[in-house]
């Protein structure tokens, strides 16, 4: 398994203020823990940006969502595992937004998906029920879901009122 080390931070003084510094690790990680939105941007396979919002779950350095397998950003991410996913405050002068660059796959290992399905309960509530069935989500509606796990390269930072921007690089250590 890849589990990531805590990330390098490197503030980008081109776009940040004066005598701003770099971003806490920790503020971000609970930003990125307490979103309740995200957009996720794929590539379709002519070229084109794909855009959308989603739910998912932020875990131990990595992002994790869920999509039907006829969905745009699930046939983008068959064609094209590289994905950015971006969350943030929407407002100007107060907050942070970050923004997640890295490789997407597929998880299918029903214990890890167990887990991931308690965490959309604990996050989003009773609505968003999913049994684990042949490495996928399914929902008491019928729908029938793949899991992904985006492990990022790269976190942006962008942090407002003392603006700044901060690079998170991973290591990445392999068990």
């Amino acid at each position: 398994m890849d589990t990531a080390t805590h990330p390098t931070p490197q503030l980008d003084e081109r776009f940040s203020a004066p005598g701003a510094t770099e971003a806490d690790w920790d503020r971000i990680d609970t930003a990125l823990t307490d979103a309740e939105v995200y957009w996720i941007s794929t590539v379709r396979p002519p070229g084109q940006p794909h855009v959308t919002p989603l739910i998912g779950i932020w875990r131990e350095n990595e992002y994790w969502f869920c999509t039907g397998a006829d969905e745009q950003k699930a046939k983008n991410l068959a064609a094209n595992a590289r994905a950015t996913v971006t969350t943030g405050t929407n407002v100007l002068d107060r907050g942070v937004d970050v923004v997640i660059e890295g490789k997407v796959q597929v998880e299918t290992n029903a214990p890890l998906l167990q887990t991931i399905a308690a965490q959309y309960i604990e996050k989003y509530g009773s609505g968003w029920t999913f049994d684990v069935v042949d490495g996928h989500f399914e929902h008491a509606d019928g729908g029938r879901a793949v899991v992904y796990r985006l492990t990022p390269t790269t976190v942006f930072a962008f942090t407002k009122g003392a603006f700044s921007q901060t690079r998170f690089t991973f290591e990445r250590a392999h068990h």
